[in-house]
């Protein structure tokens, strides 16, 4: 069997398409394939690193591209999400971080929501 070429290692290389937000020596910005709202925004080393504790330096930088990023939407409510394994959600395995800028009762539930007792974590 053979393994499928990474989907965002394949957009950094420009050999699969992708609606581009920002671009950085170090970093893409770019819109997913299914927004959960307007402003949705993945943002991803340049270099391969399957998850944000496989090489904490380049974390680090992704993670700066994004507040840099985040510090341009208007309203400042966002949050922003990384997973790390198929059972913490993470299907893409490269690195991304996503920006969900927020509303007031835009019906978004956090991803940690445990649906027990009517806690969230946090």
């Amino acid at each position: 069997m053979t393994e499928q070429p990474c989907p965002f290692c394949e957009i950094v290389a420009g050999r699969a398409p992708a609606q581009i937000v920002r671009e950085w020596p170090d970093a893409l910005a770019l819109v997913p394939l299914r927004p959960v709202v307007d402003g949705h925004t993945l943002v991803i080393p340049t270099v391969h690193v399957t998850d944000f504790v496989v090489d904490p330096v380049v974390s680090a930088a992704t993670m700066c591209r994004a507040a840099e990023l985040a510090g341009d939407y208007p309203g400042g409510s966002m949050n922003l999400i990384t997973s790390r394994g198929r059972a913490a959600t993470q299907s893409v395995f490269h690195l991304h971080l996503h920006l969900v800028p927020r509303a007031e009762n835009d019906g978004l539930a956090l991803p940690w929501y445990s649906g027990r007792g009517g806690k969230e974590v946090h």
